[in-house]
């Protein structure tokens, strides 16, 4: 701060130097002052094409890149853990196959179709058989995905997405949860329904994501899409052959 405050009283004393040399030469005060004002009158339009507009450019496009990395750190998560887990969560619930029947996503797929089950993914209240899944291979499965998911909890860009965030957060604490059991069997109803609430929390946040992941490659990356839905979980059909 020092040195800025030192390296602004050095160019007003330089600036001062040349209108003095300036009147020394020519003597013309008139002259000194008629374009000293009009400099200083230019100021507020400088300030507001800096401030307003440039600054404004330059912030939108420092927003497009920073979402565009943190797509990249959302696409990451689902290769490494995210469809594994959508697979895992699904056999937990008790009414699959009514959610399934809304995640067949094409290619026709309209904007406003994503909108329309994005709200229906909301409203939904899914019911967790916590028997009816394999909570054991859930376990060690996010016991070995915990140094990546700790990691992405640690890039900044993250703090521009608060769903994604969310999420990471309820699969960590699904993840330290199971860790802090030595075996999944045998274990009290009334813990099975706290683990049940806790995957119903991460598989809720996961769904929509995804959801919100595919509209954006369907946007953005078309052939990424095209791999996405032929490796649709949700989709009994798919199969990754393209045919």
């Amino acid at each position: 701060m020092n040195q800025q405050i030192l390296f602004g009283l050095v160019l007003v004393l330089l600036s001062v130097f040349f209108y003095i040399l300036h009147y020394i030469i020519f003597r013309d005060a008139r002259h000194i002052f008629i374009y000293l004002l009009g400099d200083i009158a230019f100021v507020f339009i400088q300030v507001l094409l800096v401030t307003l507009i440039i600054q404004q450019v330059l912030s939108e496009r420092e927003k497009r890149s920073m979402l565009k990395k943190l797509n990249m750190v959302i696409g990451a998560f689902f290769s490494e853990a995210g469809m594994a887990l959508l697979k895992y969560f699904w056999a937990f619930d008790a009414e699959a196959e009514s959610l399934g029947k809304h995640l067949i996503i094409d290619n026709e797929w309209p904007p406003e179709h994503f909108s329309k089950i994005r709200t229906i993914l909301q409203n939904r209240d899914s019911k967790i058989a916590i028997h009816k899944g394999n909570l054991e291979e859930v376990r060690s499965f996010l016991i070995s995905k915990r140094s990546f998911l700790l990691g992405l909890l640690e890039n900044p860009n993250l703090l521009e997405h608060e769903e994604f965030t969310e999420l990471l957060l309820a699969v960590f604490h699904l993840a330290e949860e199971l860790s802090h059991r030595e075996s999944v069997k045998g274990l009290p109803d009334t813990d099975y329904a706290h683990l049940a609430g806790d995957i119903k929390r991460a598989y809720g946040l996961l769904v929509r994501e995804w959801l919100s992941y595919m509209e954006h490659l369907k946007s953005n990356y078309p052939y990424l899409f095209s791999l996405a839905i032929r490796t649709n979980p949700f989709n009994p059909q798919a199969s990754v052959e393209v045919k």
